[in-house]
């Protein structure tokens, strides 16, 4: 029989099957015109079947066995499942993101050069230093730079030079722990995380000048750290002293307070205790007025600097004299020195209280009493300073066994011991007025200590029973003319003045400005920090600061750095780096062993990226003064006091000292808010395994929590239930992202999945900038939907195979007066919204203008050009390749940002109100300038207004062109036209 054969056609799955292999040695017959098209009407697993129906019925006609067709079909099946599925996208962006990058890692596009014009406005925006963990980065850190990504690639459009810099914080504990878990040397880890954190910055396009790129664990960096130490040296704002401190015998090191947890460590939960320790510390407090008085030229948010001034705490009072009185009531050579913001109040102190590690203390306590206040002593050594001065803790306490002399009224008042007092504020000890005092109060009620009044109300009130009354007033109950002293009748402020000034002239007390703020403790147990430049003498103990020419002193390789566990830091263990010989007397000398803390890298590393390279000094005079102070800085609340406060402290410094030429090193600070984990829902069970509802399972006191998936969860009113029992409502709460919480989501999923420009995209649209926000992973749809939208706007629909066409669809034709208006109105909007860091009704408008231009007909060139650029700073990737598209041979980096032009943005039409006989009917949008017989045209047309216009005689028209138009009827001649 003589069969002509015809080439089989491919069938167009998704993925496509490969026909042709299925029989090597024989031909294939056409497929019928309905399973060639199944796929159009059915799925793909659906037109496959039908595909191996037809197959084992045409090659069964050429006697090839059925099982053998089944058999090819089902290798060339099992082919298909390992080839890579086609993925259907919004717009391309998984080609043109990697291509981008590419062009401005090669073409360097956001570098800064070393000399710039220098007759052109400076913008110099940072983010907050990061450090550079193994974790990387989680789609919360993307936030704040995409905001100064934003401010960068704005203002470089409007003609700035914009410093835009990024490095990293990458000394400090994190490292240095996991070296000790995991035998790896800190630096090796340190150089892994900062290569992922750079490789994940990168892939979300955010245009840093990588070439002033910098690491705190460089030599050439840390070089200038230790510097601008020795000049705190030399000033005498870096000192020694043996200060009590948090020491952790575990981890072999001292914690800063925020790592003590109720008396253990944050890491590993080990016991901690206060223990005095030899330590550097800089002496801070020297610059409490200048920090204090120089918040108010800042343009940061007040809550941030009233947590400054909160920390520095400053205030004005007196210190006073208590005398300490032996057995028999007599006074002491030993006197308790108080410091006190009230002397007004003195009357009222019924006992004092002294720190547990007051240092008279020992020489104070009676005999009976030692053992309890030694006991007391153990116990509060154990507490942070955070946890003593709580004020919603228990107070606790023991009796000194000793009495003091309250130097006004002449009586006996006791000495107790209390943690809520600590040693290093103030004196190290206070005079209790319980009447006064919330503290004093809640103390003096639990020990059963008298309480006296001294202080009423101006208003005469009566003071609520059960408080203290801290309030000022007029004084009472305050006067002993054996001493000389009567203030009754007068305001607190004028008791305050007579007291000091009685107790001046006495020898009782003096006048007193006082400061909450502590020196801040330099030193560090640690391995992984900055060595601190200064040797001690063998014979003599004497420091001597290394010469400035030795620098930097570099940090010897160690293959042991854990803790001593004696107190000693690992460095001693570098015996041949230890011992040094002072080159100045030839004598034998020992390193200093301690590190410097975390905080001292990142004090000034805002200075160094104007002159990252330079050798010869921390930065260049001309280049500082060019772009101090930074302009916007933007980071997370938490730094707040520590980092912000100790980088003033170290600018003052250097200000003062002529290397820098503002007093502030940042002009405007901007604290992002938090992202939070996707929303968990939480339901509750009894004992019994039983779901309880969340409002009840509080009372029942015995309960399991269970994390429930969303597809179970049901909204009901303002709350959340199960799904298949309404009466069981569910908590539903987001959290902190964290590895332990499981919560965390990894920007680099979401760039593989939608692209970076969607992610950068989101973060912003998601609400107000400072706020924080709740992280769901489909609400980054949207804003990709909205750019697949931009992307077929301008490009057009994707082609038979998913692709996109070269080019574009814009025309060359003049744009409409009503296309002007729409691009005008979105570059005001989208100007206006990224200078006042509101990036989210910025999105909104750029939204808008897309909505409108889908309704246009054509699209002009000049119009789309503009729109591209206001979108640009936002969607960096997708501008560059549309700008190139355009027609545009260099990057749209440097491109200038549009104009408002205020012509466009005066509205062409206005409301009319019309009136019928008077009464207002409704509304019509006319022009401006519209004329009476055209606004009554429009009026008639109206479908509201024409029931009242048609057909009825019109005895006049009240047009004022802008503000109504007013028709009156001829009611006489209805009514005579009705007659007839």
């Amino acid at each position: 029989m003589n069969i002509t054969h015809t080439k089989l056609q491919p069938f167009p799955l998704s993925p496509p099957l490969n026909h042709h292999a299925l029989l090597s040695s024989s031909k294939s017959l056409p497929l019928p015109r309905k399973l060639k098209h199944a796929h159009v009407k059915k799925s793909p697993s659906f037109a496959s079947a039908l595909y191996r129906k037809h197959t084992l019925l045409s090659y069964g006609c050429f006697g090839i066995s059925r099982s053998r067709i089944r058999n090819s079909i089902s290798e060339v099946e099992e082919e298909q499942k390992h080839k890579p599925v086609p993925v259907k996208r919004a717009y391309p962006f998984d080609e043109i993101e990697p291509r981008w990058q590419r062009y401005w890692e090669e073409n360097r596009t956001f570098r800064t050069p070393d000399d710039v014009d220098t007759s052109k406005p400076k913008y110099y925006v940072l983010d907050m230093f990061p450090y550079p963990s193994g974790a990387g980065l989680h789609v919360g850190h993307p936030l704040g730079y995409t905001a100064t990504d934003i401010l960068a690639r704005f203002k470089r459009m409007q003609g700035y030079n914009v410093l835009h810099p990024m490095g990293w914080d990458a000394f400090g504990l994190p490292a240095e722990q996991y070296a000790i878990e995991t035998g790896t040397h800190p630096k090796l880890t340190t150089l892994r995380n900062i290569s992922r954190f750079r490789s994940q910055l990168k892939s979300l396009g955010f245009s840093y000048d990588w070439d002033r790129e910098i690491s705190t664990t460089e030599p050439e960096y840390y070089k200038w750290t230790q510097w601008i130490f020795l000049q705190l040296l030399k000033r005498g704002l870096a000192y020694q002293a043996e200060v009590p401190v948090n020491w952790c015998p575990a981890l072999g090191t001292v914690l800063a307070n925020e790592e003590v947890v109720d008396g253990v460590s944050e890491r590993g939960g080990h016991p901690v205790i206060r223990k005095p320790m030899r330590q550097w510390m800089l002496k801070i407090t020297a610059y409490a007025d200048r920090l204090l008085e120089d918040l108010d030229e800042l343009e940061w948010p007040e809550s941030i600097k009233e947590m400054q001034r909160n920390w520095i705490g400053r205030s004005e009072g007196a210190e006073v004299e208590f005398w300490v009185l032996d057995s028999d009531g007599t006074e002491t050579d030993m006197k308790i020195t108080v410091y006190t913001t009230r002397p007004d109040t003195i009357f009222g102190a019924t006992y004092l209280v002294v720190a547990p590690e007051y240092t008279l203390l020992s020489s104070i306590v009676s005999t009976k009493q030692r053992e309890s206040v030694e006991e007391y002593q153990v116990i509060a050594s154990r507490k942070s300073d955070l946890e003593r001065t709580e004020l919603q803790k228990e107070k606790t306490g023991v009796f000194s066994g000793c009495y003091a002399k309250n130097p006004t009224s002449g009586e006996p008042i006791p000495i107790w011991v209390a943690d809520y007092v600590l040693g290093s504020y103030g004196t190290g000890a206070i005079m209790a007025v319980p009447a006064h005092d919330a503290r004093d109060y809640e103390f003096a009620s639990k020990f059963d200590i008298p309480i006296k009044w001294v202080v009423t109300p101006n208003n005469g009130s009566c003071i609520e029973s059960g408080k203290a009354y801290s309030g000022e007033g007029i004084i009472i109950n305050s006067s002993n003319m054996n001493v000389g002293l009567d203030i009754n009748g007068l305001s607190s402020k004028e008791a305050a003045f007579e007291v000091i000034e009685w107790a001046e002239k006495n020898g009782k007390g003096k006048k007193k400005v006082n400061y909450k703020l502590r020196d801040w403790l330099f030193a560090r147990q640690r391995y992984w920090g900055e060595p601190i430049p200064v040797i001690f003498l063998e014979d003599s103990g004497e420091s001597i600061p290394v010469l400035e020419t030795e620098l930097p002193l570099t940090l010897p390789e160690l293959d042991d750095f854990t803790p001593s566990g004696t107190g000693e830091p690992p460095l001693s263990k570098a015996v041949s780096w230890v011992k040094t010989i002072d080159p100045s007397s030839g004598k034998p000398a020992m390193r200093e062993t301690n590190t410097m803390p975390q905080w001292a890298g990142s004090c000034w590393y805002y200075l160094r990226f104007m002159d990252p390279r330079n050798s010869n000094e921390l930065v260049d005079k001309a280049k500082e003064k060019y772009w101090s102070p930074v302009d916007v800085y933007v980071g997370g609340a938490e730094h707040a006091v520590l980092h912000l406060l100790y980088s003033r402290f170290w600018h003052k410094v250097l200000y003062d000292i002529g290397v820098v030429s503002t007093k502030e090193p940042f002009k405007c600070v901007i604290n992002q808010g938090i992202i939070l984990g996707e929303v968990q829902y939480t339901a509750y069970k009894d004992t019994d395994g039983n779901y309880i509802s969340a409002d009840s399972a509080e009372e029942l006191g015995e309960y399991r929590p269970e994390i429930i998936a969303e597809e179970r969860v049901l909204k009901s009113g303002e709350y959340f239930v199960l799904k298949d029992n309404s009466n069981i409502r569910l908590t539903a709460r987001a959290h902190k992202m964290s590895k332990s919480r499981g919560n965390v989501v990894n920007p680099d999923d979401v760039v593989s999945e939608y692209g970076a420009d969607s992610l950068r995209l989101y973060e912003m649209f998601m609400g107000p900038f400072r706020d924080s926000k709740t992280w769901n992973t489909s609400g980054i749809e949207g804003v990709h939907r909205f750019l697949g939208r931009t992307w077929r706007l301008i490009v057009g629909s994707p082609l038979n195979h998913g692709t996109f066409r070269d080019g574009t669809l814009v025309t060359d034709e003049e744009p409409t007066m009503e296309q002007l208006r729409a691009l005008h109105k979105c570059i005001d909007k989208v100007t206006e919204e990224i200078e006042g860091t509101r990036f989210n009704t910025g999105i909104s408008a750029m939204m808008e203008f897309v909505n409108a231009a889908y309704k246009w007909d054509k699209h002009p060139k000049a119009l789309i050009e503009a729109f591209v650029l206001l979108l640009s700073p936002y969607a960096p990737h997708m501008a560059e390749e549309l700008w190139s598209r355009l027609g545009h041979p260099d990057s749209i980096a440097y491109a200038t940002f549009p104009k408002a032009d205020p012509v466009y943005l005066k509205e062409s039409t206005i409301v009319l109100p019309v009136q019928i006989n008077g009464k207002t009917r409704g509304t019509i949008e006319v022009e401006k300038g519209c004329s009476e017989g055209d606004a009554f045209t429009l009026a008639s047309q109206d479908e509201k207004l024409s029931k009242y216009l048609d057909g009825k005689p019109i005895k006049k028209r009240i047009y004022v062109p802008g503000k109504i138009l007013n028709v009156i009827l001829d009611r006489q001649s209805a009514k005579a036209g009705s007659i007839q």
